[in-house]
């Protein structure tokens, strides 16, 4: 987006807040920002809604007040709900293993792992060792088949590495198995939380949703991919048999040609489709004691308690590098990716998106976008707006 073009920026902040819009115009300005939204909750309260730019980039549509994306990754946190609902319930223990809940899960030396090591992505499930393609993971039944006579990599609980495709597949078939209804995780996401919220969000895009509410994703070019990702991890992806690369596999399952995004199917580690409003909506009540959702202070302690590393620490086999932290199905505030203050939990996308809980000050954030970016622990764009929402919010710390 060039400086010289003038772009209209929609929504309101509440008094006080008026920086977070003036870093969202600079993200056009000064950060090579296409569309996109950012919204923010404090203490329950909507203090920021903002959204503009094309969601489009081939037509210049504009970016509407109604615009859903693709947020990949972030989805994670809103799948991670799902099942911080059914540990409100009763029906989740996360030091339990998965094969109480689901007994075919205990094979190929799959039988002592932990709810709680499986969303940390410490089970060494990160690929899957046979074909999962579009068929297969649009049928629950014979997906649960595939998922349960996976073979770990290593010795569960030893390494960390980012099942960045498979762990909502494992999460969905969990909730399956304890869910009275046997719903799938994007079923029960829209009937449990998203319908009581209102939320704009789906796990499982319905055909309903006209595409004219859809933005499209704008990849960045090759020189900015060269520049931007580091160069180990640029390297990795050259190779077909790199972790990342396997891990990765499956990742363009949410997109179609005709549909902008898949219908009635389910990604859950990264098909979510929604708009910046409906995230930073879920994670304020996560922030604020969780009452619309029913959730158990025993839960939410849960959630804001410090990540347990593997034995052999933080350091992530695919993403090859050090210090990221991830618990019950959320990555966490930690020294190299930061966000919010201590006991805050949320989840990145690939190309910028965010959304988080910050329960120490009440705050549910997201920003979202149709211009993918480059940055491994943080988009710009992103910061920029982290940065003037705590300048104001909680002045003595800067991100």
């Amino acid at each position: 987006m060039k400086a010289s073009q003038r772009i209209d920026i929609e929504g309101h902040v509440s008094a006080g807040f008026e920086a977070v819009r003036d870093a969202f115009a600079e993200n056009f300005s000064r950060r090579h920002e296409l569309g996109g939204a950012c919204c923010v909750y404090h203490r329950g309260e909507k203090v920021v809604d903002l959204w503009g730019g094309v969601r489009n980039k081939s037509t210049g549509e504009p970016w509407q007040e109604g615009t859903m994306v693709l947020v990949y990754s972030a989805t994670k946190g809103l799948a991670a709900m799902t099942l911080a609902v059914a540990h409100s319930r009763g029906w989740l223990d996360y030091e339990e293993r998965v094969c109480t809940y689901w007994p075919e899960f205990a094979q190929q030396g799959k039988e002592t792992i932990t709810v709680r090591q499986l969303l940390a992505h410490q089970a060494g499930l990160f690929a899957f060792d046979e074909q999962a393609d579009r068929s297969v993971v649009a049928d629950l039944d014979h997906l649960a088949i595939v998922l349960a006579r996976q073979k770990p990599v290593w010795e569960p609980g030893t390494r960390q590495a980012y099942h960045a495709i498979s762990l909502g597949y494992y999460e969905s078939e969990l909730l399956r198995r304890i869910d009275p209804q046997h719903r799938s995780l994007g079923q029960f996401f829209q009937d449990e939380i998203a319908t009581p919220l209102g939320l704009d969000f789906y796990i499982c895009l319905p055909e309903s949703i006209p595409n004219s509410r859809l933005a499209t994703l704008a990849r960045p070019s090759r020189v900015a991919m060269l520049l931007g990702f580091p160069i180990r991890l640029t390297l990795a992806v050259l190779n077909p048999r790199a972790n990342i690369v396997r891990a990765l596999a499956g990742s363009l399952l949410p997109h179609d040609e005709q549909h902008i995004y898949a219908r009635n199917f389910e990604v859950p580690a990264g098909g979510g489709v929604g708009t910046a409003r409906a995230i930073a909506h879920a994670y304020s009540v996560f922030a604020t004691e969780g009452q619309e959702l029913r959730l158990r202070p025993e839960t939410l302690r849960a959630l804001t308690a410090p990540a347990v590393p593997p034995s052999r620490g933080f350091y992530d086999e695919c993403m090859m590098g050090d210090g990221v932290q991830f618990s019950l199905g959320f990555m966490k505030h930690c020294p190299v990716w930061p966000f919010g203050n201590e006991g805050s939990f949320g989840a990145p996308g690939t190309g910028g998106s965010l959304g988080f809980a910050d329960p120490k000050v009440g705050i549910g954030y997201a920003y979202v976008t149709s211009q993918m970016g480059t940055s491994v622990t943080g988009d710009p764009r992103d910061l920029a707006l982290r940065n003037a929402v705590y300048s104001i919010i909680q002045p003595v710390q800067r991100l």
